[in-house]
């Protein structure tokens, strides 16, 4: 793709892939002909790899059959983890034609090169958020994804909670009227407990380069604001313009990485919307507000209160009850779909880059103290 591309070039370009895409078969069939996921893992850097592991182990129909990181320690740990073996040859993994799917969690800075390299090699990706370090790279990503006609996946884990999954069916169905304003809240006590201070007992297991923004493409506010990013995107649509005051607070981790944020977003169905994110934060009681001409939601403490005149209960005063059942995790998601399993709507490649493209919208607002446009 182009460099200089840009967002809605690269959506108009993709229609016609990601139609091809729908009609293709599951790539490769000897997955769900024989019921069982041969994979790889990528890179073993981010900080959500321990759990990812877990829920592969947990799994009877995958095996897990090799182990890369760049660096030897972290590979050496996470084969052990997995009880597989470590390979220092990446193309080992690339021309392995048993090898059906990776899991990519290495540093930020090197998911391009391993997203084209898996998506040449046929290789279906779970590649950890965020997809790239800047739109550029992420828009670049997606397009040989869906060029390849591969499945992918990403940890955007809230798609899953059955207080989202109520609301995006309430929304597609008029229950809010016309929504007028939106706001999610993502935040823990990151910087404040030292969760990303270097480990010298432990390197398998630091997370230091994630408040490192040359590594990472964000500090706190990028790094966790993109699952309520997400989340408002898959509820409401795109955004077209973003104003962001970004803000570095206790200085833990340099005069270069952010830890708290607050977002305007305008979505280009009118919605005005905040995303409020950092790792400077005590608790986090609220993490999404939804108002409109209709109806009004919103979640605190992890309840739901919904309030419509036309539906039977919904006066707002208690936990609304009546919720979907939870959704499977991203990672079982990703399994169940080479696996040949009936399709829930993954996350697509689109999707992610579109999400790192209206962050970097969000940084860029802060360093130039105005208003920007999402390309």
């Amino acid at each position: 793709m182009n460099e200089t591309m840009t967002r809605r070039e690269f959506v108009r370009s993709s229609a016609a892939a990601g139609a091809a895409l729908a009609a293709l078969p599951l790539l490769p069939a000897r997955a769900a002909e024989t019921n069982r996921a041969v994979l790889a893992l990528v890179g073993g850097a981010h900080s959500h790899t321990p759990g990812y592991v877990n829920l592969l182990k947990g799994r009877s129909d995958v095996t897990v059959k090799y182990v890369w990181d760049h660096q030897e320690a972290r590979a050496r740990q996470r084969a052990e983890d997995l009880q597989a073996p470590v390979t220092a040859n990446l193309d080992t993994i690339w021309s392995d034609p048993e090898v059906v799917g990776v899991v990519i969690c290495a540093e930020t800075n090197r998911h391009a090169g391993l997203v084209t390299a898996a998506a040449k090699a046929k290789k279906h990706l779970f590649v950890e958020k965020p997809l790239g370090i800047n739109g550029r790279e992420s828009l670049a990503m997606a397009r040989a994804v869906e060029t390849a006609g591969l499945h992918f996946m990403t940890g955007y884990v809230m798609r899953t909670v059955p207080h989202y999954l109520f609301l995006k069916a309430q929304i597609e169905q008029g229950a809010f009227g016309r929504i007028t304003r939106a706001s999610a809240w993502t935040c823990h006590g990151g910087a404040l407990g030292g969760w990303f201070d270097p480990k010298p007992n432990d390197p398998a297991n630091s997370w230091r380069w994630m408040a490192d923004p040359k590594v990472a493409g964000v500090g706190g506010f990028g790094d966790l604001g993109t699952h309520s990013l997400d989340i408002l995107m898959w509820l409401l649509g795109d955004v077209v313009s973003v104003s962001a005051d970004i803000r570095v607070i206790t200085g833990r981790y340099g005069p270069a990485c952010d830890e708290a944020g607050q977002g305007l977003l305008k979505f280009r169905n009118g919605v005005m919307g905040t995303l409020t994110a950092g790792w400077v934060d005590v608790a986090n009681p609220v993490t999404l507000m939804l108002s409109g001409t209709e109806g009004h939601a919103v979640v605190v403490q992890d309840k739901l209160y919904f309030k419509n005149a036309k539906v039977k209960g919904a006066d707002g005063k208690e936990p609304w009850p009546d919720l979907p059942k939870a959704t499977p995790a991203p990672m079982h998601q990703f399994v169940d779909a080479i696996l040949g399993q009936p399709l829930r709507p993954l996350v697509t490649p689109s999707d992610a880059a579109a999400r790192v493209v209206v962050m970097d919208a969000l940084y860029a607002s802060n360093r130039r103290n105005r208003w920007v446009p999402v390309a």
